[in-house]
C-alpha cells in the first residue's frame, strides 16, 4: 500500500496555485513517472491533498497514470464534520486498488462529498460549509457592523434573517446563520467533548493584549457548547488571523455585550471588555483530540508548543483516513 500526501502549496486556494510548474510538485510527478515501470505495483493506494487539488493538472496526470496501470479509483472531498466531529477540515482524498472489480460505490467522473455508507439527505452540504468555514474573516467588508435585533446574544435566530445585513464582529447575516445552523446540528458533537480541563497550565494559551486589540473583529470565537471550529493551520498560535478558531472560556459572557460599540471606546476600556471573554487558543492536545489521535499520543518533551501546532496543522484526521482505508480494503 502507498499512502501519499504530496506538498499542498502548489494547489492551495490561497496560494499561487503553481500546480505542475511549482518545483514542490516534482517529487509527486516523479512517482507518477516511475509507477507504470515498477515490476510489482502496489495493490492499494490512498492520496490526500487540499481542496483545489481536484481541479489541478497534477490530479489529471494522477488519474491518467492510475488508468494506465489498471487501478480502479474513487475520489472524495471530505471533512471530519461528516463523522460528527466539530472541526471543518475539508480535504481531497483518492483511494485506488489494482486489478479488482470497481468499488461497489464507485461513481465514475464524480467526486463524492460523503462516505458511501451515509445517507446524503442526512448530511449538510459539507463542501459549501467547509469552504466558507476555512475562509478568513479578513476578506469581509471593514465597515462598522451592529448586531441585528433578530439575533439573540447566544447567536440563536428569532426569525429568518434579512439578506445583506451585517452583524457585529465583521460577520454577515449569512455567516451568522450558517454558524447557528452548525451549532444546532445534533449529529455533531460539542467541542467540550474534546477539551482539556481548565487549569493554571492553560493560561499559556490565552491571547495576548496586543492580539486582542489588533484581531478581535477577525477572530472565529467558539464556546465549549459549540458544534463547530474552523480548520487549524500550521500557523495557529503564532499567527491569529485565519489560522483556526479560539475558545471563549468565560461561557456566561455574551459576545454582543462585549463587541457592541466597542470601536467607540478608548484602547484601555476596549481591552478590559475583550479580556472578559477569556479567549485562548486550543491546546495542541485538544487539536490532536479533534484530529482523532488516541489519548496515549504525545509529543517528545523537546518539541515546543509552536512546533506542535505546525505538525498538527499539517496533519490529517485519523478517523477520516481510517474509514477510507476500511473501504479500500473491503
Amino acid at each position: 500500500m502507498i499512502l501519499m500526501s504530496p506538498p499542498c502549496q502548489p494547489f492551495t486556494r490561497i496560494g499561487l496555485q503553481g500546480d505542475v510548474s511549482d518545483p514542490r510538485t516534482k517529487s509527486f510527478l516523479y512517482i507518477l513517472d516511475i509507477l507504470p515501470r515498477l515490476q510489482k505495483l502496489p495493490k492499494y493506494l490512498l492520496l490526500e491533498n487540499v481542496k483545489g487539488f481536484e481541479s489541478s493538472s497534477a490530479r489529471n496526470e494522477l488519474l491518467q497514470t492510475l488508468g494506465t496501470c489498471g487501478f480502479k479509483y474513487q475520489e472524495f472531498l471530505l471533512s471530519p464534520t461528516c463523522l460528527g466531529i466539530p472541526n471543518s477540515r475539508l480535504r481531497y482524498f483518492l483511494i485506488a486498488r489494482l486489478h479488482q472489480e470497481p468499488f461497489s460505490f464507485q461513481a465514475p467522473g464524480q467526486i463524492l462529498t460523503r462516505f458511501p455508507d451515509q445517507d446524503p439527505e442526512d448530511l449538510l452540504n459539507e463542501e459549501v460549509a467547509d469552504t466558507v468555514g476555512e475562509t478568513s474573516s479578513s476578506s469581509l467588508s471593514s465597515e462598522k457592523k451592529n448586531l441585528h435585533p433578530n439575533i439573540d446574544p447566544d447567536c440563536s435566530s428569532k426569525e429568518s434573517l434579512p439578506k445583506r445585513a451585517f452583524l457585529f464582529k465583521l460577520e454577515t447575516v449569512e455567516e451568522m446563520q450558517r454558524k447557528h445552523n452548525q451549532d444546532n446540528d445534533s449529529s455533531i458533537q460539542m467541542l467540550k467533548d474534546f477539551l482539556e480541563e481548565e487549569n493554571e497550565e492553560m493560561t499559556q494559551y490565552f491571547l495576548s493584549p496586543k492580539s486582542l486589540l489588533r484581531y478581535a473583529f477577525l477572530l472565529d470565537i467558539v464556546k465549549p457548547t459549540c458544534r463547530r471550529s474552523t480548520c487549524f493551520t500550521k500557523g495557529y498560535g503564532h499567527y491569529v488571523e485565519g489560522t483556526g478558531s479560539v475558545l471563549q472560556t468565560a461561557v456566561d459572557v455574551q459576545l454582543e455585550s462585549v463587541f457592541k460599540h466597542i470601536d467607540e471606546l478608548p484602547e484601555e476600556e476596549k481591552l478590559m471588555k475583550l479580556s472578559t471573554l477569556k479567549l485562548r487558543y486550543f491546546s495542541p492536545r485538544e487539536i490532536a483530540n479533534l484530529h482523532g489521535f488516541p489519548s496515549e499520543f504525545g509529543f517528545p518533551e523537546k518539541v515546543t508548543v509552536k512546533q506542535c501546532y505546525r505538525l498538527l496543522g499539517n496533519s490529517l484526521n485519523v478517523h477520516v483516513v481510517a474509514k477510507l482505508i476500511s473501504f479500500l480494503l473491503e
